[in-house]
């Protein structure tokens, strides 16, 4: 069984259709609202696990209802709880997420309690690290934390993955520690530092993040699919053809299943494969954790 340690987040997500984007001052309507579970460690946890993985998360609650809702959450989907932290008189993290109508979003977050995770945190989980396959984080806690959980799964063994969302900068030396980088293409922009509308090709960004350290890297690109990139050079892999519903999610979708199958010995491309396959389930879902495929879910979705 594949064995996936994750460093991450929980941030409950209030979710709203809008028909547009509101305008500064606007009271805009919109439908559909969905309150449920969240956060880009809690997503990758949870959608890994359906796809057959075994999966330890460390993530800090608030002392709230919903650090209650996600404790509840984490037992029901099969997600090893003893890390998991409840932080005084701090709220759980919230995302405010608002979905247009051809599925892409605009979010707002308040990390709340996930900003106050620290390496300690990592450090303690050591043994728990050294046994797993696979080390898992995200920008969703504080950057020195980032660091600390790589280099614990680097030094274990274990094969690291970060997912740098949200989009920021970081000390190059957290991409020393990366055997696979996920960004987007914004996320990869501004890794280098770059403005997010900075017109270098998808590919040289690509190749600069592998000359900074980074030991392989998949950019995803929505509706056209993922870029891979390694030193054996470059493959677009295509995504497959879907009427979106709902793309929130769909990046944690893609981490979990990428994570699952190269644990399972795919190679990269396969994995990423499998993995774009995955997101696409997820984006044809409204909500983000009921879009979270099983393993049997993703081969009758892949088949088709």
């Amino acid at each position: 069984m594949t064995r996936i340690f994750i460093v991450g987040s929980y941030v409950q997500g209030l979710t709203l259709r809008v028909p547009r984007m509101p305008l500064a001052g606007e009271n805009l309507v919109g439908g559909g609202f969905d309150l449920g579970p969240g956060g880009k460690g809690t997503n990758q946890a949870i959608a890994a696990a359906r796809l057959g993985a075994q999966v330890q998360l460390l993530a800090c609650l608030g002392d709230d209802a919903f650090g209650d809702w996600a404790l509840d959450v984490y037992a029901r989907e099969g997600i090893d709880t003893r890390h998991i932290q409840r932080i005084p008189d701090l709220n759980s993290g919230v995302g405010f997420v608002n979905v247009l109508p051809d599925g892409e979003n605009f979010i707002t977050i308040d990390l709340g309690a996930n900003m106050r995770m620290r390496p300690q945190q990592v450090h303690d989980c050591a043994a728990q690290i050294a046994e797993s396959d696979i080390l898992m984080t995200q920008f969703e806690v504080p950057e020195e934390t980032v660091q600390a959980a790589l280099l614990q799964g680097k030094g274990a063994g274990a094969l690291t993955i970060l997912n740098p969302a949200p989009a920021r900068t970081a000390d190059p030396a957290i991409l020393r520690c990366v055997d696979v980088l996920t960004p987007n293409v914004f996320e990869a922009r501004m890794l280098l530092g770059l403005p997010p509308d900075d017109a270098t090709p998808t590919r040289a960004l690509a190749e600069q993040l592998l000359a900074l350290g980074a030991g392989a890297v998949v950019i995803t690109q929505g509706a056209r699919g993922a870029l891979v990139v390694d030193d054996g050079g470059a493959l677009h892999v295509p995504a497959a053809r879907i009427d979106a519903m709902d793309v929130t999610g769909a990046g944690d979708s893609f981490n979990a299943a990428l994570a699952v199958g190269l644990d399972e010995g795919k190679s990269l491309s396969a994995a990423v494969r499998q993995a774009v396959r995955a997101g696409a389930y997820t984006a044809m879902h409204v909500g983000v954790i009921g879009g979270l495929p099983t393993r049997e879910q993703l081969s009758e979705f892949s088949a088709r």
